[in-house]
Parts: C-alpha cells; sequence; structure tokens
C-alpha cells in the first residue's frame, strides 16, 4: 500500500466522522417530503469545520504536504463538501463560502477537459475567469469574517482556497497558450476550432452527411498542406509561435473523422455501455435545464456528478480502453458526451437563484404572472377592469402571504431570497399599474 492510500491512526477517527456525516447528508437528501432546514445543514457544517481543522492539524504534525498529501479520508472530504455544497444551494446562500465548492469542482473538470483536447475560444476562458473572480471575492469576504471572529476560524476556506487555485492554474495554462499563440495562427486555430466542434456534433447524431464529413476531410487537408516541413509559418517564412496548440487541435480533427468513418455503429461495441449511459444523463440533465426551475432541488445533481466521474476515471489520457487494451472506435462521441454532461452540471450550478427551497413556489408564481402581464402588455390596450381583475387577485394572494413585510417558512423563519422575490413582485405591482392606466372607461 502506498503513502497516498495508507490511512495514520490519528486520522482514522476523522475519517469515521465524515463517513458518518456523509451517510447523514445522503439521508437528508433522500427526504423530498419536507423542505431542507437551514438548522439541520448548519449543524453538520460545524461538524465538518471541527474535522477539517483536525485534519490539518493532525498534517501539520505529520508534516504532510496538504496540497500533495492525498487518501480515502481526503476523498470522502471531498464527497462530504460536494454534499454539502449543493445543500447551501438549496437553502439559497449561493454568495456565502461553503456554495462556491461545488462549482469550483466542476468547472475544474470542464477546464481540464479543455486542456486535455485543445477545443477552447478566448470566449471560453473569459467566461470562466469572469466567474472565478466571483467565487474569490466570496473567499475572501469569509476570510474577512473569520479576522474578524477569531474563534469561528476554520480550514474550509483552505479547501476552498486550493480548489480555487488549482482552477485559476489551469485557467492560467490555457491563457498563456492562446496568448503565446502568434496572430498569423489564430485565424487558422479559431477555424479548426469551429470544425472540431462542428465534428463533435455529427458524431453524436445517430445519422450524418456523409458529404459534410468529406467535405471537412478536404478542409482538414487544405490547412495541413499549408504547413511546410510540418510547421505554420509566417509571410516572412518565419516559424509561427503556438505550433503545439494548432497542430494537436489538427491531429484531433484528424481523429475525430477517422472515428466517424470507421464504423457505421459510430461507437464501438465494449463502449456501447457507456455510450448509453452518458447519453441517458445528457438527456435527464437536458430536462433539468428546461424544468428546474420548478423541479429541481441541488442536491439532485450529486446523482449526476458521482455518475460523470465514475465514467471519467475510465479514462487514461483521455482515451476509453477495451478489455485488451486497445483503443476502441468512438473515442470522440464520448468525450463529446462527457463534456457536455459536465457543462449542462456547471450551468445549472451557475444560474441557480440564490433564494431557499420554502421561497421557490412563490418566486415560480411571480415569474410566471409577470411572464402573463408582459404578454397583455404587449397585445397592448384599451383593457377593462374585468379582463385585470385576475391578475390583480393573483397579485394579491401573493401579497397576502407576507408577515411583517417577509415571506416566512412553516416554522416561521425567514428564508434566503427576500430581495428576489420582493423585487419580482413589485415589478408585477407596476406591469399592473401601467396596464389599469390603459383601462377603457
Amino acid at each position: 500500500m502506498s503513502e497516498q492510500t495508507i490511512v495514520s491512526p490519528e486520522e482514522q477517527p476523522i475519517l469515521e466522522s465524515l463517513v458518518a456525516i456523509r451517510n447523514r447528508l445522503g439521508v437528508l437528501k433522500k427526504d423530498r417530503n419536507n423542505y431542507y432546514k437551514a438548522a439541520d445543514v448548519v449543524v453538520v457544517y460545524e461538524k465538518v469545520k471541527k474535522q477539517v481543522d483536525q485534519l490539518l492539524s493532525v498534517r501539520q504534525k505529520e508534516e504532510h504536504d496538504y496540497d500533495e498529501y492525498h487518501n480515502r479520508v481526503d476523498t470522502v472530504l471531498d464527497d462530504v463538501f460536494q454534499l454539502l455544497s449543493l445543500f447551501w444551494m438549496a437553502l439559497g446562500k449561493n454568495r456565502e463560502l461553503p456554495a462556491t465548492y461545488v462549482q469550483l469542482v466542476t468547472m475544474k473538470q470542464c477546464l481540464s477537459n479543455m486542456e486535455l483536447f485543445g477545443v477552447y475560444s478566448q470566449e471560453d476562458i473569459t467566461a470562466f475567469s469572469d466567474r472565478l473572480q466571483d467565487i474569490e471575492g466570496i473567499i475572501k469576504q469569509d476570510k474577512v469574517l473569520d479576522t474578524e471572529s477569531p474563534h469561528q476560524q476554520h480550514g474550509l476556506n483552505l479547501l476552498v482556497s486550493k480548489k480555487l487555485g488549482q482552477c485559476q492554474n489551469l485557467l492560467n495554462s490555457l491563457q498563456g497558450s492562446l496568448e503565446n499563440m502568434d496572430n498569423e495562427l489564430v485565424p487558422t486555430h479559431k477555424y479548426l476550432l469551429d470544425l472540431s466542434r462542428e465534428l463533435a456534433i455529427i458524431s453524436a447524431r445517430g445519422n450524418y452527411d456523409l458529404n459534410r464529413v468529406r467535405e471537412i476531410q478536404d478542409e482538414l487537408r487544405e490547412i495541413d498542406g499549408s504547413r511546410e516541413e510540418g510547421k505554420f509559418v509566417g509571410k516572412s517564412g518565419a516559424v509561427l509561435t503556438g505550433q503545439a496548440q494548432v497542430v494537436g487541435l489538427l491531429e484531433r480533427c484528424y481523429d475525430m473523422i477517422h472515428d466517424i468513418q470507421a464504423s457505421n455503429e459510430i461507437v464501438a461495441e465494449s463502449l456501447k455501455p457507456i455510450h448509453e449511459r452518458l447519453e441517458d444523463i445528457k438527456i435527464q440533465l437536458q430536462k433539468l435545464v428546461l424544468t428546474h426551475r420548478w423541479t429541481l432541488r441541488e442536491t439532485d445533481l450529486w446523482a449526476y456528478q458521482i455518475q460523470l466521474n465514475e465514467i471519467d476515471a475510465l479514462r487514461q489520457d483521455g482515451y476509453f480502453y477495451d478489455e485488451e487494451k486497445n483503443i476502441p472506435e468512438g473515442q470522440a462521441v464520448l468525450n463529446f458526451l462527457l463534456q457536455k454532461c459536465y457543462r449542462l452540471v456547471y450551468h445549472l450550478l451557475s444560474s441557480s437563484e440564490p433564494i431557499a427551497e420554502p421561497l421557490m413556489p412563490i418566486h415560480n408564481q411571480l415569474i410566471t404572472l409577470r411572464t402573463c402581464l408582459l404578454e397583455v402588455k404587449k397585445w397592448g390596450g384599451p383593457f377593462t377592469a374585468r379582463e385585470l381583475y385576475p391578475y390583480q387577485l393573483k397579485l394579491a394572494s401573493i401579497d397576502n402571504l407576507r408577515i411583517d413585510g417577509k415571506f416566512l417558512d412553516e416554522d416561521r423563519n425567514v428564508p434566503e431570497g427576500q430581495a428576489i422575490v420582493m423585487s419580482l413582485l413589485n415589478e408585477c405591482y407596476d406591469i399592473v399599474y401601467e396596464l389599469k392606466a390603459c383601462i377603457d372607461d
């Protein structure tokens, strides 16, 4: 057993506590009859903080590098904190430290795939960079709060900061590759990027236009033929910087073409179970993208995250191998589907509203009401008082749910998301007043 897999006697109690915490979170996650209570989740959070602080203390004594050392304690802790992070989002606490962890994990998976396959643009990097800056601000704010309350200092900030650093290092590497690329190579790189994405979409289809595939192949050969002695050169005859990335992308496009042409079934028999699993996950995630406002609990994403991690772990150097250690046909399809699923999970996490579960029904009713009112406004007046009455009645019924100006949960606590819901409520009132001005006397 290697040092990386050994759990020392000092860490064993921590591992047992974390396993118990993970089981507790699993039980909470399965309860679909009740809203999550902030008090229940905070109790678990405090226990996790205590275990992380103990872990850091043990590893400092054992002189282990926290960034490098890894055993089962770290694996279970990662599971626990991802789950806890999803619970935090379900409570509407999206702007607090715990909620950022699972987003960083998903971003790291997306960025790793971008680095592995070289399929990314400046727009992709900018989008991730903006989100990382936002998360960094949340982490810094948490550090400020820790400084103001020394007795509450904890190692979870270090855990999240470590994950943030990993994402930033990946992003810097991707950004560096683009910045080091000669301007004369940028159009070629962008064109190859467009072709690779088109090929990925073609690969994922059950049927495709073979003529278009041949056209793309001819375009790739034309680009390949523009090289001199295997190098892309500029107008001056000098070898352009950024060769590795562009040539790597060119070769990946060739591999995808070969993958498409080599098999009528698209995916080899040995890879079909993985393909079917990924297709099923993708379909379910796409449904959630359409219906998440009404049906999604952020903790539901945990099951998809686990499945994707299991499939990702089957790859070696970006390839899925069969039992004979051969590389079967269908690599492009599987890698495209895997990356697509990761992107869908990230989209669902990043589009999550900072609203606690008890407020979601009210939020959704106001969203629907606002949509209806805007449609009525678009068609224009004049209106009758009778026509506007149902909207006013619905608005009043929602407003009457407030107690002392707040929407409360069943325990009479004030859930997260008041400002967003109140903003929607006021917007609906404003539209109604505009419409009432058009009533035909």
